[in-house]
């Protein structure tokens, strides 16, 4: 998104803010469907950006659901259960009962662990449903089975009518600049498919696979050095002995470019001969970029002053949060910095928003901007204060304020 249109949000709607760029979304979404099998459908991790849902909605197939509160946000604004793969390595019963006792039509359950098959399994024999299911395999995390309890499930369970066991899914991490992983998971999970159909006459209708796509946070975007990653990581899917349906299910990646941070200067210091500016934002409110922020100088940049060079200075970016911790960048380059200036971030699309330590010091959340394709601003999301959530209940205080 250029300056100008951020400044003017910046003006509209007030300092700080997420803006998510719709036409960015849409031509990103694009851009890895050009780059991708062609015989692969997109599940949009919700926990990347559950804001970008309505967004994106109209370019995936289904939506990965990692908890209740995940759910609740997918069914206000109107994401079909037939879209939802509800995974997660916690799920309780007071979940799963309510949606297998009415039969909501949840386009797969994924399997975690073997107490988390025996629940589903359960409710499933309560209530009489056929639940479609995904056995998650780990591949040597706290994440999914081992083959042998993958193997177990088969061969207990592989033709009983309570349970659809539809496939597989694999997923071990995310930032895989290489594709050397990749190739040791797929082939890994060729040789359990047929297994698991020599061994049990079991068929594997369909696999779900997290490529963990790499998002470059720091450095300048590299077109042509990811599309031959992406180029790889497609060969490698296209040679699979498995020739079924394919999912890839992706969040950063999707998400990640469509981002800004935009926040407004509110004091200005040199300190021992260091330039301090004070933002109303913080890093409560954007501590992710891949974990190296401060360590690493993120795209960030004054707005309004183009690529005005002349007399810049090096200026050190910190929130408004009482800890020497709250440093968003050291040593951007800005002219006269001052308070009501705008210092804004990119990339920021995937994590930022809810990743941060948001409550602490109680300060408020930061607003939320859609930039429409259209060429419209819509705020979706006022400044929530959060001091409520960080005030004892119930309680009788000897004085007031």
């Amino acid at each position: 998104m250029n300056d100008e249109k951020l400044m003017d949000i910046a003006r509209e709607f007030g300092t700080p803010a997420f803006v998510f760029d719709e036409a960015d979304l849409h031509a990103r979404v694009a851009f890895l469907r050009e780059n991708l099998p062609a015989r692969a459908t997109l599940c949009f991790a919700v926990k990347a950006n559950p804001f970008a849902i309505p967004l994106i909605s109209s370019e995936v197939h289904r939506f990965e659901v990692c908890s209740p509160g995940e759910l609740n946000i997918c069914r206000a604004v109107g994401v079909a259960p037939e879209e939802v793969v509800l995974s997660g390595v916690y799920k309780d019963e007071a979940t799963l009962r309510p949606l297998i006792e009415v039969g909501a039509p949840i386009h797969r359950y994924t399997v975690e662990s073997f107490g988390q098959f025996q629940l589903l399994y359960r409710l499933a024999k309560e209530f009489d449903r056929r639940l479609p299911l995904l056995l998650r395999v780990t591949t040597g995390t706290q994440f999914g089975m081992d083959e042998s309890v993958v193997r177990q499930i088969i061969a207990d369970y592989g033709t009983d009518p309570a349970v659809d066991i539809c496939g597989l899914q694999v997923f071990s991490g995310t930032q895989k600049t290489k594709a050397r992983r990749t190739a040791k998971e797929l082939a890994a999970a060729d040789a359990l498919i047929a297994a698991l159909r020599e061994d049990y006459g079991f068929e594997v209708r369909e696999f779900e696979f997290g490529p963990g796509l790499p998002v470059e946070y720091f450095d300048d975007y590299d077109e042509a050095g990811e599309r031959a990653l992406l180029a790889e990581v497609s060969a490698l899917l296209e040679g699979m002995a498995f020739q079924g349906p394919l999912t890839l299910e992706i969040g950063r990646s999707l998400v990640a470019s469509c981002g800004s941070y935009i926040t407004g200067v509110v004091d200005t210091k040199t300190n021992k001969g260091e330039n301090y500016a004070i933002v109303d934002g913080g890093k409560h409110q954007m501590v992710y970029y891949g974990g190296g922020l401060v360590m690493r100088q993120p795209p960030c940049r004054q707005l309004g002053r183009g690529d005005c060079e002349e007399g810049a200075q090096p200026w050190n970016i910190c929130g408004s949060l009482c800890t020497t911790n709250d440093f968003l960048a050291k040593g951007v380059p800005a002219v006269d910095l001052a308070p009501g200036d705008v210092i804004a971030f990119d990339r920021t699309g995937a994590y930022c928003m809810t990743e941060g330590i948001s409550l602490f010091l109680s300060r408020d959340l930061p607003k939320v901007v859609f930039a429409r394709a259209d060429g419209t601003c819509q705020l979706v999301r006022e400044g929530i204060p959060t001091d409520p959530f960080n005030t004892p209940k119930n309680f009788s205080g000897k004085g007031n304020l």
